[in-house]
């Protein structure tokens, strides 16, 4: 199972209004471990960004003057999220913005759902937690996720962070470090490990009839309090 954890930056909040996608960062699950494949890209939006958002990533429209245009990074995103699964915390924004872009380019692309199916890990949250604050900060606190390095929102660092959330959201993975490809030693070493037809015989050692009168003593003793007797004078 291949699952792409995304998150975006923009320049405000309502694409609606002109505002635009400046930065995306995915990184991959498959068999829910992190790969250490990544996509990650700064796109120039050709606008000014809201001193609000500004406020949230940190990210200028000096930084973005020689990053690419949306255009330029549209079809390798595209291609790198083809048939995954997209985990996305409050995914009507992200997903909003994404299509608004790929309609904006007149070329052609289909809605993201076109493209892959998508997992809202806020939904997700909101259902396990209801009442509670479920925003990523809160998510990380209760499920002990390390984000020290969140001084401001990034998109590649939040979706890092969130696929350690999700990850123990459904149930954890083996580590939370990156997964890179296992060597062939790594992998025997994770193998069943069968004992040797040449081993000794292993040693029984029997309980002493002194041992097994005290057993049986334990267990009248347990039949005679417990309401429903002892369940292994049954059996």
């Amino acid at each position: 199972m291949r699952q792409i954890v995304l998150d975006t930056e923009t320049t405000g909040l309502d694409p609606a209004q002109g505002h635009k996608v400046i930065e995306i960062g995915c990184v991959e699950l498959v068999n829910r471990k992190l790969t250490g494949n990544h996509f990650h890209v700064y796109i120039n939006p050709l606008r000014e960004i809201e001193a609000a958002a500004l406020e949230i990533h940190g990210i200028t429209n000096t930084f973005l003057a020689d990053k690419p245009l949306f255009a330029d990074v549209a079809e390798s995103f595209v291609e790198f999220v083809s048939g995954a699964e997209l985990v996305i915390h409050n995914a009507p924004f992200d997903i909003g913005f994404l299509n608004h872009e790929l309609a904006a380019l007149k070329k052609g692309y289909k809605v993201m759902s076109d493209y892959c199916s998508v997992l809202d890990t806020l939904v997700m949250a909101r259902k396990k937690h209801p009442g509670q604050k479920n925003n990523l900060d809160a998510l990380c606190k209760r499920y002990m996720v390390d984000n020290t390095q969140r001084e401001l929102h990034g998109a590649l660092l939040d979706a890092e962070i969130l696929a350690d959330v999700y990850l123990m959201m459904t149930g954890g993975q083996s580590s939370l470090s990156l997964g890179y490809e296992e060597s062939s030693e790594q992998r025997s070493a994770q193998q069943l490990k069968r004992l040797s037809a040449e081993r000794k015989a292993l040693k029984i050692i029997r309980a002493s009839d002194e041992e097994l009168s005290a057993h049986e003593l334990r267990l009248k003793e347990i039949d005679d309090t417990a309401d429903a007797g002892c369940m292994w004078l049954k059996i």
